[in-house]
């Protein structure tokens, strides 16, 4: 039997959106309706739609490998905002998620996020992708329901589930044991995030309340950003972090390599927030390009501004996480804001992600790369954004769902990280710290020509003198 599954799909049509219908009237081929019968591929491949659809299923894929970019994003931004000494320890780690990712979500994640029909809290319809060899038409046509194919609906989708737990990478670089992690970013993936996904964008209780989140600013970011609080909160803080009450800066080893990893999750978030329109409709897609482009200049710029006015810095490091800022604030709303709103929207999350992460160091959480702050609060600021600057959602809808998903999230992970912690242990010796993850756990630097450059001057220092 053919499964149609609830995706992503449900769009406000109000305000600008409104006019789409009688632009599409106009446009051959664009935007053709989901779900028409065909009674053999060859019967499609025939029809007129065929090629709208081929564009729509490209654009897709295309938005899937933008957002596979992404990883590399990740990688290199928690790298460079953290010291040199645990490098090769979080290249290792954001590989395991991603690969882990892939594999756990086509396995049980898919189908517990999109399991059709089910009771709106808890579903699961199998395992695997759930391809039905024996109704083609229904898994590789627009009677799938949307203008793309079974598999390139789970790539897209699979590249999503493995960004949450690539954000609690961040939050517990440093002091956190390898295989602690590794089983903790598993479990979330496998299960916490597609059963809160499921909630909204499988269409779950929260979306038959009209809960709205476009492409996940809470249900992505925010299950990431609420999994990483719970893992710091058990953790502790770095060595050193906190001494007498006072609060040590442990500066990143290379702000260019954050730079770059910053500038390509800027670029894979047009395939992000691009993607989620589920089609290559050119009236959509360019307008949540430019609302995601403006909502991170102005991220950034805000961020700028409040360090240097509170601070009276030129700090790069919050300039940086004031794009990403901007970036999760609008992805809950890119296709329901307009674009001046938009940029209003990002430059609020840039002050906010600088004060959040000032807040943080103040009660003593330790975030090396800020990402609770970025992913997580900008994330509830996004949601709630929606209301605000849209008629798409209602305000207490949208706290309702932050609640549900930020408060089941942290309360899993508490569970879940608390038992590994019990059982195995979550954190490194403090030698293993001192020494670094990459020597203590890979046994070998990530940057050995340096070292030996180090050493080098150190001896020529000695003799000198």
């Amino acid at each position: 039997m053919t499964k149609h599954m609830t995706l992503k799909t449900k769009r406000n049509k109000s305000g600008f959106f409104a006019i789409f219908p009688v632009l599409l009237l106009l446009v051959p081929g664009i935007g053709m309706a989901s779900g028409t019968a065909y009674e053999s591929m060859e019967a499609f491949q025939a029809s007129a739609e065929y090629a709208a659809f081929v564009i729509d299923n490209l654009w897709i894929l295309l938005a899937a490998a933008m957002v596979f970019i992404m990883h590399l994003g990740f990688a290199t931004v928690e790298s460079g905002f953290t010291q040199g000494k645990n490098s090769i320890n979080v290249i290792y780690k954001n590989v395991f998620i991603l690969c882990t990712g892939i594999l756990s979500y086509g396995i049980i994640g898919f189908q517990l996020m999109y399991p059709g029909d089910f009771n709106g809290i808890l579903g699961l319809s199998g395992l695997g992708i759930g391809f039905d060899s024996t109704d083609p038409v229904g898994m590789l046509t627009p009677a799938y329901g949307e203008q793309m194919t079974i598999y390139s609906d789970f790539i897209f989708q699979a590249m999503f589930a493995a960004t949450a737990a690539t954000i609690v990478s961040g939050c517990v670089t440093g002091r956190v044991k390898l295989s602690a992690f590794m089983l903790f970013g598993a479990l979330l993936v496998a299960f916490c995030y597609p059963i809160t996904g499921s909630w909204v964008w499988g269409g779950g209780w929260l979306d038959g309340l009209g809960f709205y989140d476009f492409a996940g600013s809470t249900l992505v970011h925010g299950v990431g950003g609420a999994a990483g609080l719970a893992c710091v909160l058990i953790l502790g803080p770095r060595m050193g972090k906190y001494i007498n009450g006072k609060i040590n800066s442990i500066p990143g080893h290379s702000v260019p390599l954050a730079t770059v990893g910053v500038f390509l999750l800027w670029f894979g978030w047009f395939g992000f927030n691009g993607g989620s329109v589920l089609s290559a409709n050119p009236a959509e897609v360019s307008y949540v390009f430019v609302t995601t482009a403006l909502a991170a200049a102005s991220g950034a710029l805000s961020a700028m501004l409040a360090t240097r006015l509170f601070f009276h810095k030129l700090d790069a490091s919050m300039a940086l996480n004031g794009i990403l800022a901007g970036l999760v604030g609008i992805t809950a709303g890119a296709d329901v804001i307009s674009p001046i709103l938009a940029a209003v929207v990002g430059a609020i999350a840039g002050v906010i992600v600088v004060g959040s992460i000032v807040m943080f160091d103040k009660l003593k959480i330790d975030d090396p790369v800020g990402a609770i702050s970025v992913h997580g609060v900008c994330g509830i600021w996004g949601t709630l954004a929606v209301a605000l600057f849209s008629p798409a959602a209602t305000f207490g809808i949208q706290l309702l769902g932050v609640l549900a998903i930020f408060g089941v999230t942290f309360l899993f992970s508490l569970v879940v990280f608390g038992a590994i912690n019990a059982v195995m242990g979550v954190r490194v010796s403090e030698n293993y710290e001192l020494l670094g993850l990459d020597l203590s756990e890979h046994g070998v630097g990530a940057y050995p020509n340096f070292e030996m450059i180090d050493a080098t001057l150190k001896t020529s220092q000695a003799e000198a003198t």
